[in-house]
C-alpha cells in the first residue's frame, strides 16, 4: 500500500505540473457555435496557444502516429480548418510542438544565469535543476522518446533547435573554463558529453523506474528516493569534475 500511494504521490505531481505547463490562457467559459472561433480568429497569439497546448498533451499521451488531429481540435475547442492555417497539418504542428518544450526547458535554465555563479554552486544548480525538471514535465520525455523513435525525423526539419541549445552548451563550457582556472575542475571537459551524462542519469531513471522498483524491490517513486537521487546525480558529477 505505501508504495501505490508513493506512486500515486508522484503521478499527482507530474499531472498537475504538466497542466500548468501547457494549460492556454482561454477563458473557462466560451460561447456556443461559431463565436468562439470568430473570437480565436481576432486573437492569433491565443488560438495558436490553445493549439500547441493540446498538441503537447494529444502527442505527449499516443506519440505521433497514435495522435489525431480530430482530437487535437476538440481539446483546443478550435475547427480544423484553423489548425491547418496556422501549422500547415499534423507533421508542422508536431515540429512546432518539439520546438516548443526544447524553447521551455532552455528558458528556464537561462534564468538560472550559471555564468554568474561560482562554478561549484553553478554545476550543482544545473544537476538539481534538469532532475527537477524530467520529475515536472513528463511530456518533455514522452515527447522525446517518440522523436527517438523516429531518429529524429522531424526534429530535423527544424532551423531553431541547434539556436535553442547553443546557449546552453556555452554556458556550460564558462563554468568548466572558470572552473579549471580555479583548480577545482580538472581541464578539457566536453560540455556536451557532460550534459548529456546529466541528462542521461536522470532520464533512465524515470523511463525506467517501474520496471527497476519491481527488479530490485525498492520503491523508487517515493519521495524520499527521488531527492535521493537529485542528490546522487550531483555528487557524481561533482566528483568526476574534480582534478
Amino acid at each position: 500500500m505505501a508504495r501505490d500511494t508513493a506512486a500515486d504521490t508522484l503521478e499527482r505531481r507530474q499531472k498537475t505540473s504538466s497542466a500548468k505547463s501547457t494549460k492556454p490562457a482561454v477563458p473557462s467559459r466560451k460561447p456556443k457555435g461559431s463565436v468562439a472561433v470568430g473570437e480565436r480568429k481576432r486573437d492569433p497569439e491565443r488560438t495558436r496557444a490553445a493549439i500547441l497546448a493540446a498538441a503537447v498533451q494529444e502527442f505527449s499521451q499516443r506519440g505521433y502516429e497514435g495522435a489525431r488531429v480530430g482530437a487535437i481540435t476538440k481539446r483546443a475547442k478550435i475547427n480544423k480548418r484553423m489548425l491547418y492555417h496556422y501549422f500547415g497539418g499534423k507533421e508542422g504542428l508536431y515540429v512546432a510542438v518539439l520546438e516548443g518544450r526544447y524553447e521551455a526547458i532552455r528558458s528556464a535554465e537561462a534564468e538560472l544565469d550559471l555564468t554568474h555563479r561560482e562554478p561549484i554552486e553553478g554545476m550543482r544548480e544545473l544537476v538539481h535543476f534538469t532532475w527537477s525538471y524530467f520529475l515536472e514535465h513528463p511530456e518533455f520525455l514522452s515527447i522525446l522518446a517518440t522523436e527517438n523513435q523516429h531518429r529524429a525525423r522531424f526534429l530535423k526539419q527544424s532551423d531553431r533547435i541547434v539556436q535553442l541549445n547553443s546557449p546552453l552548451i556555452d554556458a556550460i563550457r564558462l563554468v568548466l573554463a572558470r572552473g579549471a582556472d580555479q583548480r577545482i575542475f580538472k581541464p578539457d571537459i566536453d560540455p556536451v558529453q557532460l550534459y548529456i551524462s546529466i541528462a542521461a542519469l536522470g532520464f533512465f531513471y524515470l523511463s525506467n523506474r517501474w520496471t527497476l522498483s519491481t527488479i530490485f524491490r525498492r520503491d523508487l517513486v517515493a519521495e524520499a528516493e527521488l531527492d535521493a537521487w537529485g542528490e546522487h546525480i550531483a555528487t557524481m558529477v561533482l566528483a568526476f569534475l574534480k582534478p
